[in-house]
């Protein structure tokens, strides 16, 4: 069985931060793959548009990998467990573009979405901020570049 932890965060302001995520990919226990990165930063940034975008990241590599055994979608965001599953109504304009994208990429897949405690997600958290933290470091270094040219 395939088993997926996402996370995402928006820092240091939701919204209008910095959205970063991470995620990992495990089967039968035993770690296949780990990920993160950054969605941008400024308006339209949201916690709930990183959580969205790790969850779809991680999907992009099941499928490019041909994982096709049954997946465990594990997250600490309520909302996009009970979107994509389809206990909650999809209200707003970021969950209306996610939510369809999502779940076309999980069709013909054996999924099962389960929503932890952010306790039980440590792991995919932990990528998220070094998401964030490259992000930062990158940013800072091309403005360094900047100010040496001036």
């Amino acid at each position: 069985m395939i088993t997926v932890y996402f996370d995402g965060l928006c820092y240091p302001k939701n919204p209008c931060g910095v959205a970063a995520y991470g995620y990992l990919i495990y089967e039968d226990g035993e770690l296949l793959h780990k990920g993160f990165g950054a969605v941008g930063e400024g308006p339209g940034m949201t916690n709930n548009v990183a959580e969205y975008e790790g969850l779809l990241a991680a999907l992009f590599w099941i499928k490019d990998n041909g994982l096709n055994d049954k997946v465990g979608v594990r997250g600490d965001s309520q909302l996009v467990i009970n979107q994509i599953s389809g206990r909650w109504q999809v209200k707003s304009g970021t969950s209306s573009k996610y939510v369809p994208e999502i779940k076309e990429m999980m069709n013909g897949m054996d999924v099962v979405l389960e929503w932890i405690p952010r306790e039980k997600n440590g792991e995919a958290d932990e990528l998220s901020r070094l998401a964030y933290e490259r992000y930062m470091a990158k940013k800072s270094t091309v403005v360094r570049k900047d100010i040496k040219k001036g």
